[in-house]
C-alpha cells in the first residue's frame, strides 16, 4: 500500500484575490465620479457620515492596511484616519488613486505564508492576514452600497454593481 499525501487545495491565488479587489475598488471610484461636487461632502440620509467621510476610511484602511500587512508595521488607526484630507472631489480620487498604487505596490511582498498568521491591524483589531483583508474588503463593500444608497435618495442611477471591471 502507498501512502497518501494531504494537499492542500488553493481557492484563490493572491494575485486573483488582487485583481478582484481591485475591480470593486474600480467600481466605488466610478461611484465618487458620479457623485455630485455639492453632495460628496455634506449629503447623508438617517445620521450616516457623509460619503466623502466613508471615501476617506476606505482610503485609510486598504493602503495603510495592505502596507502593515506587507510590512508587519503599523499605525494606530486614529493616525492613519488624519492622514487623508479632502475637500474636493478631485482631491479625493487623486488620493483613490495613490491608494491604488500602494496597495499594488505592497501586495506582492505579503508572502503565502503571512496570509496564515496572525496580525493586529492598526493596533485593534486582531485576526489572520487571509482575514483582516478581508475586513478591508468587506469594508468597502458596505460603504459603497452606503454611497449607493444616497445616490438613489438624490434621484441618481449609480453605475451597475455587477460591472466591475478594472
Amino acid at each position: 500500500m502507498g501512502t497518501t499525501e494531504k494537499t492542500q487545495a488553493t481557492f484563490m491565488s493572491p494575485e486573483t484575490f488582487l485583481a478582484h479587489w481591485q475591480g470593486h475598488r474600480g467600481l466605488t471610484r466610478r461611484l465618487i465620479e458620479v457623485f455630485p461636487d455639492d453632495k460628496l461632502f455634506t449629503y447623508s440620509i438617517g445620521g450616516m457620515r457623509p460619503f466623502s467621510a466613508l471615501v476617506l476610511e476606505m482610503i485609510g484602511m486598504g493602503g495603510e492596511g495592505v502596507k502593515g500587512l506587507a510590512t508587519g508595521e503599523w499605525i494606530p488607526y486614529a493616525e492613519s484616519e488624519k492622514k487623508f484630507k479632502a475637500t474636493t472631489k478631485k482631491e479625493l480620487l487623486d488620493l483613490w488613486d495613490s491608494v491604488t498604487e500602494q496597495i499594488n505596490s505592497y501586495w506582492p511582498q505579503i508572502t503565502p505564508e503571512r496570509f496564515q498568521e496572525t496580525d493586529k491591524a492598526f493596533g485593534q483589531w486582531e485576526g489572520k492576514v487571509y482575514w483582516l483583508i478581508m475586513y478591508f474588503f468587506d469594508n468597502e463593500i458596505h460603504h459603497r452600497g452606503q454611497g449607493y444608497v444616497y445616490l438613489r435618495g438624490l434621484g441618481i442611477e449609480p453605475p451597475p454593481f455587477w460591472d466591475r471591471h478594472a
